[in-house]
């Protein structure tokens, strides 16, 4: 039971971290608190888990996300001062939107720093989470109206690193449709699976470039492409997936995400060009991922007579903006799946079924979701903005809903051109296969000689 690992907000991204360190590391002993009411979680969990925690001569190293008031906690159990203290940021609350400026609470942006200050190890998901909220310090501190502290930044800096989320990516090859089969042999290296990248060998399409070149010239283009399509391996395994995923998806009480239409038909080997494109956005069900400039987005796509299928997934908390209930309405036929999908099988199934991943985030630190859904061979398209310009190659930014549309009214004309391309990205820097080193080292330091 050497590391103690403290979660106050067990859900999404943080659940799946605490999860994977559990699983790879040894001598793990883990507290959560269930991913409800996070502005009360960020209030209230450091006096719970000081009641709850048990005090223990074999804990060495604290690691919890920033959730956590780590000051709190420390002045309750002094015996956890004395561990090398950990905070890992998948967030961070000085730069986090809200809807309206003067909503902003002061205590959760300063609750964190002082964590910082009493953390000995600070870790980012992203250099744009560190810089962001380093470079924020000093002006979050002029909201103080006086006696302000001073040089916090150059005291929190040297404790700084970022160690990217590590994602364990698992095997989508019983998922994958026929013309993606190019992709995941470039993708099955992530798993750190050799012998599979190995044993699913695959011949590349010939003159791949030539379609690259199509996606830049789409709205010249007519008629199909008659670019070579790998041959599809293990038809039978794939037949048995989809059947699979058609069972699954059928039985409504298997999870309340609803399923319109049957994977099959979009699946199968229909026309490349003939297939509507398939877009999937895989968000929470939050202001703070811009669900109005999405639908505004496939609204006006709808408007000009574009064919188009859509995938809406992500967690739902408590309070869901309207404009989700109206815009499933709104797009009628044009939804294959709406809501969450507990199975993580049929989440994984969609996103190899789907061509395009969108995101119209005003908040992303990272973005778990949309990386998944690249290694599932969806073609991204992100904000120029945010934490996106760090993870993917300009190819797939955008500035602006216009430019969006635009992209995507080229797309919904020629989708088969889309299923061609093969991602530019580097996903490796992400993978657990990556990353597990770095946090086997951060989790493995030696004990402070006072312990």
């Amino acid at each position: 039971m050497s590391i103690l690992i403290i979660e106050a907000f067990y859900g999404g991204s943080h659940k799946q971290l605490v999860d994977l360190l559990q699983e790879e590391l040894e001598n793990c002993v883990v507290y959560t608190l269930p991913a409800k009411k996070w502005h009360w979680r960020a209030r209230t969990s450091a006096l719970y888990f000081s009641q709850n925690i048990p005090i223990s001569e074999h804990y060495r190293i604290l690691f919890a996300s920033s959730v956590l008031n780590l000051t709190e906690l420390i002045a309750l159990r002094p015996d956890l001062g004395k561990l090398k203290k950990i905070l890992y940021f998948h967030e961070n609350q000085l730069v986090y939107p809200v809807k309206k400026c003067q909503e902003r609470d002061f205590q959760y942006g300063y609750n964190q720093i002082l964590s910082c200050l009493v953390a000995d190890v600070v870790v980012f998901n992203s250099v744009f989470n560190m810089q962001s909220f380093l470079t924020s310090i000093g002006r979050f501190m002029k909201l103080i109206p006086d006696h302000r502290p001073k040089d916090l930044e150059s005291i929190i800096r040297p404790k700084c690193q970022v160690i990217y989320f590590p994602i364990r990516f698992p095997d989508v090859s019983r998922f994958m449709p026929k013309h993606k089969m190019a992709h995941l042999q470039k993708m099955l290296s992530l798993r750190g699976d050799s012998s599979a990248a190995s044993s699913m060998a695959l011949p590349l399409p010939p003159e791949q470039g030539s379609s690259e070149n199509m996606l830049d010239n789409v709205e010249s283009q007519s008629g199909p492409c008659d670019a070579a399509q790998p041959e599809n391996l293990g038809s039978s395994l794939m037949k048995e997936s989809y059947l699979k995923m058609r069972d699954s998806l059928d039985n409504s009480s298997s999870h309340p995400g609803e399923k319109k239409q049957n994977p099959n038909d979009i699946s199968s080997g229909a026309d490349d060009q003939q297939r509507p494109l398939h877009i999937v956005w895989p968000h929470r069900w939050e202001h703070d991922k811009d669900p109005e400039s999405f639908f505004k987005v496939l609204m006006h796509l709808k408007d000009l007579g574009l064919d188009f299928h859509v995938s809406v997934l992500g967690e739902t908390f408590t309070d869901v903006p309207d404009i989700f209930s109206e815009s499933k309405k709104a797009l009628g036929s044009s939804v294959l799946h709406w809501g969450y999908l507990t199975s993580k099988d049929d989440y994984f199934h969609v996103l190899c079924l789907a061509d395009v991943v969108i995101s119209t985030a005003k908040h992303e630190f990272f973005g778990v979701a949309m990386l998944e859904a690249v290694y599932c061979g969806c073609y991204p398209l992100c904000p120029k903005d945010l934490v996106y310009p760090e993870i993917f190659p300009a190819e797939y930014l955008y500035s602006t809903p216009e430019q969006l549309s635009k992209r995507l009214q080229n797309f919904c004309k020629r989708p088969d051109i889309i299923r061609k391309h093969l991602y530019k990205g580097d996903m490796n820097p992400f993978s657990w296969a990556a990353l597990h080193g770095k946090f086997r080292s951060l989790l493995t330091t030696e004990p402070r000689e006072d312990l």
